[in-house]
């Protein structure tokens, strides 16, 4: 079990998708991902939401992200921030998205 503490150090916060490019150097299908955070800035993500979501329908979409973990090199590109999903039983992953827009980089809590 963890404690409100231990999930207090967690920064999970909303952003938009501002820009996506296929990411042909990752080893599964993966997209690098752009996500605006408001006054947090421009942060960028890898993201294996291929196989459920086209390009032009994750433009412009709110995701839920993890901005405190350390950046992470996926092939030639620096992970910034982990966006969440769901990785259901067949192996894609269904991402975590607020139930309605909210301002960018507001904390989940």
């Amino acid at each position: 079990m963890v404690t409100i503490d231990d999930f207090n150090k967690i920064d999970i916060r909303v952003g938009t998708v501002i820009k996506i490019e296929d990411f042909p150097e990752a080893k599964k299908p993966t997209y690098k991902l752009w996500i605006d955070f408001g006054e947090f800035g421009i942060k960028k993500s890898s993201a294996q939401f291929v196989k459920l979501y086209k390009k032009e329908d994750l433009l412009g979409k709110q995701v839920i992200c993890v901005t405190n973990f350390p950046l992470r090199q996926v092939a030639n590109f620096i992970s910034e921030v982990l966006t969440t999903g769901f990785v259901v039983e067949n192996g894609e992953v269904v991402l975590a998205i607020p139930e309605r827009k909210v301002p960018n980089g507001l904390k989940l809590s």
